[in-house]
C-alpha cells in the first residue's frame, strides 16, 4: 500500500469518501501478547476524535485494576474527547476460570447489553475485549453475532480481541491481526508485571 493507496478500488458504485468512512469490524486475535492493548491504543485514537466509545470486557475480572480502564475513564471524563463507558462482566483470566456457570451467564449478559447498544448506536466505537472466548466456548452463538455485527447501523466501529477466534467471525471482519508469540518473559518463569501486562 504505497502513499497510502490501496492495492485495489473496488466496482462497488461507491465514491472514495464512502468506501474510506464504511465502519469497521476488527479481530485481533492470536497467541501472542498485545490484542487488548492494540484495541484501547485504538480506543486512544476514537477519544481524540472525539467519538463516544463503549469498552466491554468479557473475561477480565471485575476485580482486576486494568491501567487502561483508569486512563480511559480520566479522558472520557476530561470533556476534552469523547465519553468513555467501562463495562465488565468477566470472572477471571480465561485460563483459571472458577464458576463457569457464572462467567457463561455474564457473558450472555454483556452480549445482550452490547445488541442493545449497538441497535442504539450508543457508541462510535465498541471494544469487546475478550470476546472470542465466549464464542470459541459456545457460550454467545458466533453466527448471531457475525449477524449482529454485519447488519450494525450507522458508523459504529467494532474491535474484538481474544485468542481462538472463530473462523467464521475472522471471515465476516474487515481486519483480521493475529498476535504470534515469538519470546515471553513467562517463558522463563517471570511473572507479568505492573506497567506492562497492566
Amino acid at each position: 500500500m504505497p502513499q497510502g493507496k490501496p492495492a485495489v478500488v473496488p466496482d462497488d458504485g461507491l465514491t472514495t469518501r464512502q468506501r474510506r468512512n464504511r465502519p469497521l469490524l476488527l479481530v485481533h486475535t492470536g497467541p501472542g501478547k498485545g490484542k487488548s492493548t492494540a484495541a484501547f491504543g485504538l480506543a486512544l485514537r476514537a477519544w481524540n476524535q472525539g467519538w463516544p466509545i463503549g469498552v466491554f470486557q468479557f473475561v477480565k475480572s471485575a476485580k482486576w485494576k486494568v491501567g487502561e480502564e483508569r486512563a480511559l475513564r480520566i479522558l472520557g471524563a476530561s470533556g476534552e474527547g469523547g465519553t468513555v463507558v467501562w463495562n465488565k462482566m468477566g470472572e477471571g483470566w480465561s485460563w483459571v476460570q472458577r464458576d463457569l456457570a457464572d462467567s457463561e451467564e455474564a457473558a450472555r449478559e454483556g452480549w445482550e447489553q452490547v445488541k442493545r447498544d449497538i441497535a442504539a448506536e450508543t457508541y462510535r466505537l465498541l471494544v469487546l475485549d475478550e470476546f472470542a472466548y465466549p464464542m470459541h466456548w459456545g457460550w454467545v452463538p458466533t453466527e448471531e453475532v457475525v449477524h449482529v455485527l454485519r447488519d450494525r447501523p450507522g458508523t459504529q466501529h467494532v474491535v474484538i480481541t481474544g485468542r481462538n477466534a472463530p473462523r467464521e467471525l475472522l471471515d465476516a471482519a474487515d481486519l483480521v491481526t493475529e498476535m504470534t508469540k515469538v519470546k515471553h518473559p513467562m517463558d522463563t518463569g517471570q511473572k507479568g508485571q505492573r506497567g506492562i501486562e497492566w
